[in-house]
């Protein structure tokens, strides 16, 4: 396992524009300093916060400014469309009897983005 990922870390979608930060609810109840993110936080507006605008022609509001800008690609706010869990998550480590996330998991977005974590918000459960 690399770094455990817990709420604040901070995350990067491949079509963002801004970096954006994971929020973690405390709800699986298993904290070092700050909640540990497991699989399944990845519901976008509440785990997943937006990264500023959004450059990808397959987002439909990215696509409609597009057209009407005649062809030149127009970003719009970035609304993450997340319905996978993080990949492939850390089936050793559980959180709330989901796999844990560390900072080498991925999540897709349904808009072609790859998020990915950048910092992790912790640098002390590490396993090498």
């Amino acid at each position: 396992m690399g770094a455990q990922v817990v709420m604040g870390a901070t995350l990067q979608c491949s079509f963002g524009v801004a970096p954006s930060t994971l929020m973690v609810l405390p709800a699986n109840r298993v904290m070092g300093s700050t909640p540990a993110a497991n699989i399944m936080d990845n519901v976008p507006m509440l785990n997943v916060i937006p990264f500023g605008m959004c450059s990808s022609p397959a987002n439909p509001t990215v696509a409609a400014a597009t057209a009407a800008a005649l062809g030149v690609l127009t970003p719009m706010p970035c609304v993450p469309f997340t319905v996978a869990p993080w990949l492939p998550g850390v089936p050793t480590v559980l959180i709330g009897n989901m796999p844990a996330v560390d900072n080498t998991c991925k999540l897709m977005c349904t808009w072609g983005g790859v998020i990915q974590v950048i910092n992790p918000g912790q640098f002390v459960v590490m396993d090498g």
